[in-house]
């Protein structure tokens, strides 16, 4: 994984996540309380996250081999996924077992040590806040101008969106606990205890099922960003070539695939066709350095072959 891939972004919320884990099993050890356990899982579930998007992007960063001539690029893909589906089940369908349980033996806080989960709470906010401001941060130079809905939706890059979408739900979900701990305190009820729990493990249910739809789109392969692709396009037809179809995909975040049909004169040697590949491979490299892997094919277009079927 790259440096400006996210990495630093996975280390800030791995060491926060960690540390807020300890802290709220601490505090669910003194209180029993469902929201406390739901937190501290959906912290221990983040920063196993964490480790997978490191193994991950190391994984990704070995040399293509034999079997796989393309790379490990997509490595970085199949971990983003894995993610999604320990939220889902370890954050998410946990906290949702645990809120059913409270639901049906529910116990207020009670003890001298009740003030504990307001205390870790508020800390825990201010924890996944940095986290998040330095996953904001990571993100700006990728972002462009895009909203940040449309960022989480064409990123290459998966450890940005994965941090990003895990800080923002850790932050809902804290005010979630928050509300349930507040009102179980003040009601001696432990049924908003159960709710607040509830709460945590629908918002989680629903992150991990927006990572899963667009890590899985990542892993069908995408093709190159409207801009990538207009600089190709412009890089290819800039000597007056005329591109018959292009095709580009990702084979990782940083490796694309870029395939092209286009137009040569009838008549041109074998020689001038090699030299007009080798010139617009070297364009469009220059154009779009992530273009790691380029087929281009020559072609004589429908209007000049005679009446011959122009091959597709």
């Amino acid at each position: 994984m790259s440096a400006g891939g996210g990495t630093k972004a996975v280390v800030a919320a791995l060491g926060a996540n960690l540390a807020i884990a300890t802290m709220k099993f601490v505090a669910f050890a003194l209180t029993a309380s469902s929201s406390m356990l739901a937190e501290a899982i959906h912290s221990v579930a983040d920063s196993g996250n964490q480790v997978l998007l490191l193994v991950g992007g190391k994984r990704a960063s070995r040399a293509a081999s034999p079997q796989h001539p393309f790379g490990y690029g997509r490595e970085r893909y199949i971990y983003a996924f894995i993610v999604s589906i320990v939220l889902f089940s370890v954050g998410g369908l946990f906290a949702l077992f645990e809120a059913w349980e409270k639901l049906q033996h529910p116990h207020g806080i009670e003890g001298p040590w009740w003030w504990v989960p307001l205390a870790i709470l508020v800390g825990s906010i201010a924890a996944e806040g940095f986290s998040f401001r330095t996953g904001l941060r990571e993100a700006r130079p990728f972002r462009g101008g895009q909203s940040w809905v449309s960022f989480i939706r064409t990123a290459k890059q998966p450890e940005l969106p994965v941090v990003l979408l895990e800080d923002f739900g850790a932050l809902i979900g804290l005010v979630c606990a928050l509300f349930g701990v507040s009102l179980t305190l003040a009601t001696g009820s432990g049924v908003w205890d159960a709710l607040g729990t509830g709460l945590i493990g629908l918002l989680l249910v629903g992150i991990a099922a927006v990572l899963a739809l667009e890590t899985s789109s990542l892993l069908l392969g995408e093709s190159a960003g409207a801009e990538d692709l207009a600089r190709i396009e412009a890089a290819l037809t800039s000597d007056g070539t005329r591109i018959i179809h292009l095709r580009t995909m990702h084979l990782g975040p940083e490796e694309l695939l870029v395939g092209a049909k286009f137009s040569v004169a009838r008549g041109a040697t074998g020689e001038q066709i090699a030299r007009a590949i080798d010139d617009a491979e070297a364009r469009i490299r220059s154009a779009v350095p992530s273009a790691r892997v380029i087929y281009l094919e020559p072609d004589i277009p429908r209007s000049e072959q005679r009446g011959d079927p122009a091959i597709r």
